[in-house]
């Protein structure tokens, strides 16, 4: 995912999977799934991507493996990005300003402590059920 996005029009879903390291099964479901993928097909009706296609991809894939996101609600928050929406306005300027960064980095950061406690305590609970047995 670090080896950045090549200078290019467009990509054949091959080299999509090799630059977002998907496999193209995933691709194609997530392309039913999510109305902001949606490649275009050329004559011989290969999928053709775009950067944005890939850049969208990109992010489902941030969604839903590093946030844990849901396939619902990754779905509900690029329906928000694209809106516009998750922002607040600044009344000052009109200008949109990002809605409270810092929090969502807290949160993020006590999740994944509470989900770090919870593997601990079912590793416990594995340990104790095999001494039973």
């Amino acid at each position: 995912m670090d080896k950045g996005i090549p200078n290019k029009l467009f990509f054949k879903i091959g080299e999509v999977c090799e630059i977002t390291d998907t496999q193209p099964y995933v691709l194609r479901y997530w392309e039913s799934e999510f109305p902001a993928l949606a490649p275009a097909k050329n004559s011989s009706g290969q999928r053709i991507y775009r950067r944005k296609d890939i850049e969208t991809v990109l992010r489902i894939k941030q969604l839903l493996y590093d946030e844990g996101f849901t396939i619902a609600g990754a779905k509900k928050r690029l329906e928000s990005e694209a809106n516009g929406r998750g922002t607040a306005e600044d009344p000052v300027s009109t200008q949109p300003v990002a809605a409270a960064p810092a929090a969502d980095d807290r949160t993020r950061t006590v999740l994944l402590e509470v989900k770090d406690q919870l593997r601990d305590i079912l590793t416990l609970l594995d340990k104790g059920a095999k001494k039973i047995n």
